[in-house]
């Protein structure tokens, strides 16, 4: 059985087999920490149980060792995931060598090069559960609502997203390239069936090394003949509260190991969305448009005060926490509690150490910001940092989008786009809108994005026969898990990240 199943074994005997991932001992006691992949619990050896030369084995088990654990299952609710188990019997499957990943403060690039044993962490678990029930939900809703879920070429003949960005490929002695997105077909096979959705891996080629990129990652890509761009809208903001109603459900202990307050999701899963022009947009970022009494200029100057500020404080308890690890009349187990503690708080430091340079950066683009201009990250924490929910920004200069993009009939400067950013500072999460259905309109942006027209033929065939306003839009997995989630890094949201610099393991 697994530990999941703890709860339907009350004082029961069981068998569970798993892997150590803790140990401590008091006197005649062993307390072991077993993960089995459904969950964690605490195992407790007693001397009197198992007799002292078992008692001596469990006492010496080396982290990562592979056990069989015969015992009763208890309620405790003080203990992991509310139960425990006292061990009868045990047996060793493997004694593991010495564990690289300890519980002391490790080094980022430390863990991405031990990713493989990484992923074993309670805290790493908790996100690929998260991760698991979020892919789920995504399916659920779709197939709920009358999508059929297709599958687009992950090998193409053209660019979708622009030339610059592309992982090339020999095709058979022929140039190729790995998708940047599925949307094109997506728009394709709508056609054909209505409403449908692409769930799979898209490549980026961008040289970049921000907390938002990766250069492989998943993306969600419905698409839905004779949608306009306010039901397009309106569909995002249905399916964006379904799948975060679904994962609050589900996931309370996941949460609760990451210490993720979920108070901002379940505003974003019950209140309406905000919904901004681009023009609008631009008024809050400059400063010149208040939100709720609430300014985008001063709120990032009292931002950075507060940093600063914190940043004293954590110094200061570094240093206290040092010289109780250094005191030798401390006993041993507190020493090391306060050298891992300050570990901890010097990784802290580093991410306010960042987000004291950047403010100052945000503070000038934001003042700086030139109508016409795409929203870069920092324009959109901007805006975010205002809002308890997403924030839905639409009808963009069209210069900035796609050129599938259709234009406003009523102001053809102007694409009918919406990129959806998550509050909490993390930006886009969301990009779609409305695709274009006159194909001179369409061929003029292909032209001035010098992409290659035989490339596009095809494309241009869906405008030819049958053409229907329809829309669509594109969610990045990872993005949405970090924000979920709330992590400093994307590389955390993934398995096996993929970024410039980064491909193995």
């Amino acid at each position: 059985m697994q530990i999941q199943d703890f709860s339907k074994h009350i004082d029961q005997t069981v068998t569970i087999k798993g892997w150590l991932t803790n140990r401590r001992s008091s006197k005649g006691l062993v307390f072991l920490v077993l993960r089995d992949g459904s969950g964690f619990a605490q195992c407790i050896i007693d001397e009197k149980v198992v007799g002292e030369e078992k008692l001596k084995i469990a006492d010496t088990l080396p982290q990562e060792s592979s056990i069989e654990l015969i015992g009763k299952v208890v309620k405790d609710e003080r203990q992991i995931g509310g139960y425990e188990l006292q061990v009868s019997d045990f047996n060793i499957i493997t004694k593991a060598e010495e564990y690289p990943i300890t519980n002391k403060e490790h080094g980022v690039d430390f863990l991405m090069d031990n990713r493989h044993l990484w992923l074993r962490s309670k805290r790493q678990w908790a996100i690929m559960r998260i991760r698991n029930r979020i892919i789920f939900a995504i399916h659920q809703f779709f197939q709920e609502n009358g999508f059929v879920e297709m599958d687009a070429p992950i090998i193409t003949g053209n660019a979708c997203e622009g030339t610059s960005t592309l992982f090339e490929t020999d095709f058979y002695e022929k140039p190729a390239y790995l998708s940047q997105s599925g949307q094109l077909y997506g728009e394709a096979m709508a056609m054909a069936m209505g409403k449908i959705y692409t769930f799979g891996p898209t490549f980026r080629a961008e040289k970049s090394k921000t907390r938002r990129h990766l250069s492989e990652f998943w993306m969600i890509e419905p698409e839905m003949a004779f949608y306009d761009l306010a039901q397009n809208m309106d569909l995002i903001e249905q399916f964006l509260k379904s799948v975060l109603k679904r994962v609050l459900a589900d996931c309370k202990t996941e949460f609760e190991i990451l210490e993720r307050d979920t108070k901002m999701l379940e505003n974003a899963a019950n209140i309406p969305f905000t919904k901004l022009t681009y023009t609008e947009a631009v008024a809050v970022i400059k400063g010149e448009k208040e939100i709720n009494g609430k300014n985008a200029i001063t709120t990032l100057e009292e931002d950075l005060k507060a940093v600063q500020e914190k940043i004293v404080a954590v110094q200061k308890e570094i240093e206290e926490r040092e010289a109780k690890a250094n005191d030798p009349n401390l006993k041993k187990g507190e020493k090391n509690f306060n050298r891992n503690k300050a570990d901890q708080l010097k990784n802290d430091i580093k991410d306010l150490e960042e987000q004291a340079r950047n403010i100052p950066q945000w503070l000038l683009s934001a003042k700086n910001f030139e109508f016409g201009n795409d929203l870069g990250g920092s324009d959109e924490t901007v805006i975010t940092r205002l809002f308890d929910t997403p924030v839905m920004v639409y009808n963009w200069p069209h210069e900035v989008k796609a050129f599938y993009m259709k234009r406003d009939e009523q102001d053809p400067r102007l694409a009918k786009g919406v990129d959806v950013l998550a509050p909490e500072g993390y930006g886009e999460i969301v990009g779609g809108g409305e695709r274009e259905t006159n194909k001179e309109w369409l061929v003029e942006k292909i032209k001035e994005h010098k992409l290659p027209m035989e490339a596009f033929e095809w494309y241009l065939d869906l405008r030819r026969f049958g053409s229907v306003p329809h829309s669509g839009f594109g969610l990045g997995l990872e993005r949405l898990i970090c924000w979920i989630c709330k992590l400093q890094h994307v590389r955390e949201s993934i398995p096996f990240p993929r970024m410039m610099g980064r491909f193995l393991p």
